[in-house]
């Protein structure tokens, strides 16, 4: 891979995430020719969400290429690219869809490393769009990271920002190791114009932030502090991070956002420091409550932090039902549910 610049020292242009994810693919097959993007739809048409527009055509076809729709095939063959060298790219087109390739994940990537006693790896990144907000209903619009958070040998990756969403991918794509890209289509086009609690014709469509346009790392495991504070800690990801912000920021709590950027490897530092900190905790993310991922993190801030915690750990999830099409937006974590957990946990 191409030798890192410092950020600061590289120009930078507004980009929303799915510009900032295409700038990543860009760069780092510029840098580097064994890197393969491949999927449902990436090819001529760009992806369904246009994550892969105009890829083909600078790369060809041989870089660039549209898959039949199997994900076990599409999974399975990224596999064998990477024991064979090539640092391949799959596209599954939705999360919803990845289960298929669930026991090539599981039994081959993971442990392809461990099992030839690190004579080939799995350097795969699997890039798939994943949550609701868009009215995808019950087989376009879930959240399934915790079923992979809890597989050794993968890391699982998801951005809140354009500017992170490039360094991380960059980082994962360069990692030997596979690695699990979700990203939210809730926040593609940039964050809510303000309305995190309304459908999705108040999104801003305007870009989201400075992206630099050339090549730069965010290392995985290095949570971000989206928000400094003193009373609660509140730990989130993906869409989740700017729905907290907000609400915090509307009610005036001096609150600590902490987006934690990947589940696996996990910054328990930066966690533990915060808690130890402030004394409470507020768990937020969209996928359902039982077995989420949220109950690993409660667990380990209790471990680790049960004699700083002034109050118990609350967590906000999305609800124990499949995924409810019309009433998407009753669903997920808003400021209604957000709002009364932070006032029950600051009241203690």
């Amino acid at each position: 891979m191409a030798e890192t610049v410092a950020v600061t020292a590289l120009p930078t242009t507004r980009m929303n995430m799915i510009q900032a994810i295409n700038s990543a693919l860009d760069v780092a097959m510029a840098a580097d020719a064994d890197v393969i993007v491949m999927g449902e739809d990436v090819g001529y048409f760009g992806g369904v969400f246009r994550a892969t527009a105009g890829l083909q055509a600078k790369y060809g076809k041989l870089r660039v290429f549209d898959t039949p729709i199997t994900e076990i095939g599409i999974v399975g063959v990224a596999i064998g690219m990477g024991a064979y060298g090539l640092r391949a790219v799959p596209e599954i087109q939705f999360a919803d869809y990845i289960y298929p390739a669930l026991d090539q994940l599981v039994s081959e990537a993971a442990r392809l490393r461990y099992r030839s006693a690190g004579e080939f790896t799995a350097p795969i990144t699997v890039r798939s769009p994943y949550g609701g907000g868009i009215f995808g209903g019950q087989t376009h619009s879930q959240s399934p990271e915790g079923i992979f958070t809890h597989v050794s040998g993968i890391k699982t990756v998801i951005p809140a920002t354009p500017y992170d969403a490039k360094g991380l991918l960059l980082a994962a794509i360069a990692d030997n190791d596979p690695v699990l890209f979700l990203e939210p289509k809730r926040i593609y086009n940039g964050p809510f114009n303000g309305h995190w609690d309304r459908p999705a014709e108040n999104w801003s469509k305007h870009p989201a932030g400075a992206v630099p346009t050339g090549h730069y790392l965010i290392p995985l495991g290095q949570a971000r502090i989206e928000r400094a504070g003193e009373a609660v800690t509140i730990l989130a990801y993906g869409t989740m991070v700017h729905v907290v912000a907000a609400v915090v920021a509307e009610q005036g709590v001096d609150a600590e956002v902490i987006d934690l950027r990947t589940l696996v490897p996990l910054d328990i530092g930066a966690i533990e420091a915060s808690v130890r900190k402030t004394g409470r905790c507020m768990i937020v993310h969209e996928a359902t409550r039982t077995s989420g991922f949220g109950a690993e993190l409660s667990a380990l801030v209790q471990e680790r932090c049960f004699y700083h915690l002034e109050a118990p750990i609350e967590r906000v999830t999305g609800f124990d039902t499949p995924y409810p099409h019309s009433l998407e937006w009753a669903y997920f974590p808003g400021p209604v549910r957000i709002g009364e957990a932070l006032r029950k946990l600051l009241k203690d």
